[in-house]
């Protein structure tokens, strides 16, 4: 696999992780009404745990693609 793929999967996987890490955490707070979910602390921290990663991810294909160039 190219390098550069690579880079842009780890980026993309990281910024979905983090929407869908964010929406969790919204609904877990309370913040985003309309789900099982809602208000459900449980969701909160699963959302939190979520976001995190995808944050390590971003960065991760962020500092890859510094050593490429």
């Amino acid at each position: 696999m190219n390098r550069s793929v690579g880079r842009v999967a780890l980026i993309i996987v990281g910024v979905i992780a983090l929407v869908i890490g964010a929406v969790f955490a919204g609904q877990g707070a309370n913040l985003i009404p309309g789900s099982s979910m809602t208000g459900d602390p449980k969701w909160l921290y699963i959302g939190l745990i979520l976001a995190v990663v995808g944050i390590i991810l971003i960065v991760l294909g962020a500092r890859r693609a510094r050593r490429i160039q």
